[in-house]
């Protein structure tokens, strides 16, 4: 959970802050003479269902909020922004509520907004026309709260590079996503099937409210994306043509100006491109600014390759003759065979890990299908079925996913996972009865028959404990921060909600140590170094605090 919690510093605050730096005196605004403007007006049917024309918004019984709209990059802009204008203002809200809380030195604010001002003083340069016109739209429907800070449109469009400016400021992977395919004599009917976990944690009210959105837009085509409120980028998604992208995060060289953001990137792959090669061609073009692992799946090709791109680096990972392919957080193409940072990635991180545990459970499955794709996504042991607690970012199911996927890109169907994490029920999405549908047909656009029922690990014990361990550690991380007592029976309660979690010993190690009860510290390091411990760093520095606590009894 440490690596969550910095992401959430990441993608939150950064964002926020650079978003405060701008100056108030910037106005930039795209050109969108050239578009037509004309929008209907939304209606509100009722808490779960809006309306704009043909567009509309809609809550499913499985509590995935549905959109699907059409029309030019204003008009969609404009329409999505006027649906979904209650989610897009609960996430800016979301994301500035953590200002004063991680960072509450105003100097230290003040200072961050500057750099990040400077940092990103050419992402404009960097996004599309199109793209930067429906942030425009979008923009138009953000929240006044925060207008002092900066002007809507600039506020929305640093937003979507949030990701990236944490992950390059930070050095930092999006946590631990995970993302496989199969094909061929691999699956049960021959066709191309990829899942994926977004394991990106910005806390539990950031995932509440998952959107699916179908969009048509004037030009390219058709695709379905899963996002949120405010958000035009693309991190899991597919087009009417069958081609599926997701991204996993990877380490490299760090820039010193922000570019392409990685989500509009792949956004333009799935609006433009219809096969592996078009994804290529396109990625090529543009300049990014993080490291990102894109695993473009075709049904035109019947295969899936990954796309390793990074500020000065670009690589095709595409195995011959094979019938599967695993990504996590390392790169794997030739090009990056040499780079230090990746290959200190693989020796030191969970992302190998990761890798070979998915690896270990394919080579158990004979032939794969969407609903043994889900167990796997689902599993939350680690390698050889080794109890490793919940919430290890060495697992494949870290229960803390933003969201899950299923693509099968040759039927062109998907299935998105509802609440809690991929535990809820996998909703199925067939695009081609979507995007043919009577647009006047303001329904749920899931197929029900074919949804992936909910994990039984909802209804366990373990599951309760879990969420009840999640709330403690809370109330530990604020002791250790603020340096309070904690009540012994607490601390025991504390570690048996997730024994086999490693954590639970390093922080209750901590809190003695920062009592001065190092024979009880001791104790606490030692339990944490007999179970599986997330990275080598982390490893080091429980090391590192025997060593101290040896010097300080002797």
């Amino acid at each position: 959970m440490k690596k969550a919690i910095q992401v959430l510093l990441c993608f939150g605050l950064l964002s926020i802050l650079f978003s405060c730096g701008i100056s108030k005196s910037t106005h930039y605004v795209p050109e969108i003479a050239q578009y037509n403007p004309e929008t209907p007006i939304a209606v509100k049917h009722s808490d779960t269902l809006f309306s704009a024309g043909n567009n509309y918004l809609i809550k499913n019984k499985q509590q995935l909020w549905e959109l699907y709209v059409t029309g030019n990059p204003l008009q969609r802009g404009l329409v999505t922004g006027s649906l979904t204008q209650n989610l897009f203002q609960k996430q800016e809200r979301v994301f500035f509520s953590k200002v004063e809380e991680m960072v509450p030195s105003k100097f230290k604010q003040r200072m961050l907004r500057q750099f990040l001002k400077w940092y990103n003083r050419k992402l404009y340069l960097n996004i599309p026309e199109e793209y930067q016109t429906e942030i425009y739209g979008i923009s138009q429907y953000a929240s006044n709260d925060y207008n002092a800070l900066a002007p809507k449109y600039l506020r929305t469009l640093y937003l979507h590079g949030a990701h990236d400016i944490g992950h390059a400021l930070q050095d930092l992977a999006l946590v631990g996503c995970s993302s496989m395919a199969v094909w061929g004599d691999k699956t049960d009917d021959g066709s191309l099937l990829l899942g994926r976990n977004f394991d990106f944690y910005a806390g539990d009210e950031f995932a509440q409210d998952k959107m699916v959105a179908f969009v048509t837009p004037d030009k390219g085509y058709p695709f379905v994306t899963v996002t949120w409120g405010g958000m035009i980028g693309a991190v899991s998604g597919m087009n009417k043509e069958g081609l599926a992208v997701t991204i996993n995060a990877g380490k490299s060289k760090i820039p010193l100006v922000a570019k392409t953001p990685i989500s509009i990137l792949t956004r333009e792959i799935l609006q433009y491109a219809s096969t592996i090669d078009e994804a290529i061609a396109i990625a090529k073009k543009r300049k990014v600014f993080v490291s990102e692992a894109i695993m473009v799946a075709s049904a035109r090709d019947k295969k899936a390759v990954l796309i390793e791109v990074s500020p000065k680096n670009f690589g095709v990972y595409d195995v011959p003759n094979s019938n599967q392919l695993i990504c996590s957080n390392h790169f794997q193409s030739k090009e990056y065979e040499n780079d230090k940072r990746n290959t200190k990635q693989i020796e030191e991180s969970h992302s190998k890990y990761r890798f070979d545990r998915m690896q270990e459970l394919l080579s158990k499955k004979d032939k794969m299908n969407p609903q043994k794709m889900a167990e796997i996504l689902r599993n939350k042991d680690g390698l050889n079925d080794l109890k490793i607690g919940y919430g290890n970012e060495k697992a494949l199911n870290q229960l803390l996913a933003h969201h899950s996927v299923i693509f099968k890109p040759e039927q062109r169907i998907i299935w998105v996972s509802s609440n809690p994490y991929q535990l809820g029920e996998y909703v199925a999405y067939d695009l081609n009865k979507i995007f043919s549908k009577n647009p006047t047909d303001f329904v749920a656009l899931g197929s029900n028959e074919m949804n992936i029922p909910k994990d039984d690990f909802v209804y366990t014990e373990d599951y309760k404990n879990y969420e009840k361990y999640k709330i403690s550690d809370r109330i530990v991380d604020k002791a250790l921060a603020e340096n309070t007592n904690l009540d012994s029976n607490f601390i025991n309660e504390y570690e048996s909600l997730n024994p086999n979690h490693w954590i639970v010993y390093y922080k209750i190690g901590k809190y003695y140590y920062q009592k001065g009860w190092y024979k009880l510290s001791e104790i606490e390091f030692q339990k944490a170094l007999t179970k599986e411990i997330t990275t080598v760093p982390d490893k080091h520095h429980i090391e590192d605090y025997l060593k101290k606590i040896k010097q300080k009894i002797n």
